[in-house]
């Protein structure tokens, strides 16, 4: 009797030391484990941190003031050689494809580079035929400061930026808001860097209200103007660059 005693609290001993040992190796599993990954963030997959994790150089993208004009399509210029004459051309237009031809140079891509850019890959192309080039770039025709309103306005669409305009200045300038606009959630739509959009609410209606619009924000070059229909307030503050194209290619 003794001995089956023994023999079950033996084997009920080493049962429950193995059930240790496997809860303990599996808990250690779980802190090595990496942790199952959040839904992603709607600007993951287009750029691989947020705007609170940006790079350093996503920082100095986003920090850019004053950026200098960039070539697009349609755009001319005139290129003068003083030293070689030869190579003068009167009308360098843009391609649909970004491209430039050369004479004695070939095709050059030159679609999202400023003139100081263009300069130097001008340079680099005729390196090759010409000792130490010296070029002269004169901008003929370019694309005008605009800024683009949709949404509940009267007349949504394309404008010319002239002189100084503010937000509540543009959506007069489209007509005004129509009956079902959010007047508190004006969307303000500035692009920051080749990727990122900034997105800021503007409350017309509470300056309008109070009879102040030290608030009121002043259109940039590019700037679009969005007056929805219902709240959107859960939009975040950045937002990717590709997400607003669409809205950017309808009024454009």
């Amino acid at each position: 009797m003794t001995k089956h005693i023994n023999r079950g609290f033996l084997i009920t001993a080493i049962v429950v030391s193995l059930l240790y040992v496997v809860s303990v190796s599996a808990d250690q599993d779980r802190k090595t484990q990496v942790s199952p990954s959040a839904p992603q963030a709607p600007w993951e997959g287009v750029q691989s941190s947020p705007p609170e994790k940006l790079q350093q150089t996503d920082r100095l993208a986003l920090q850019q003031r004053n950026p200098r004009y960039r070539l697009s399509y349609g755009d001319a210029f005139e290129l003068k050689f003083p030293w070689t004459p030869e190579f003068d051309q009167e009308r360098v237009t843009v391609q649909p494809d970004g491209y430039i031809s050369l004479l004695g140079a070939g095709d050059l891509h030159v679609e999202g580079k400023t003139l100081t850019e263009l300069d130097q890959a001008l340079k680099a192309a005729y390196e090759k035929t010409l000792h130490d080039p010296v070029i002269s770039v004169k901008l003929l025709e370019f694309e005008k400061p605009y800024f683009i309103v949709g949404g509940e306005v009267t007349k949504p669409g394309k404008y010319d930026l002239r002189g100084d305009t503010t937000v509540a200045q543009a959506v007069n300038i489209a007509g005004s808001f129509t009956p079902k606009a959010k007047h508190s959630q004006v969307l303000l739509f500035r692009r920051v860097s080749q990727e990122w959009v900034k997105v800021t609410k503007v409350d017309l209606k509470k300056m309008f209200r109070k009879a102040d619009l030290t608030e009121d924000q002043h259109l940039h070059p590019g700037d679009m103007l969005w007056v929805p229909e219902s709240t959107y307030s859960k939009i975040k503050e950045y937002i990717p660059r590709p997400e607003i194209l669409l809205w950017w290619a309808i009024y454009k």
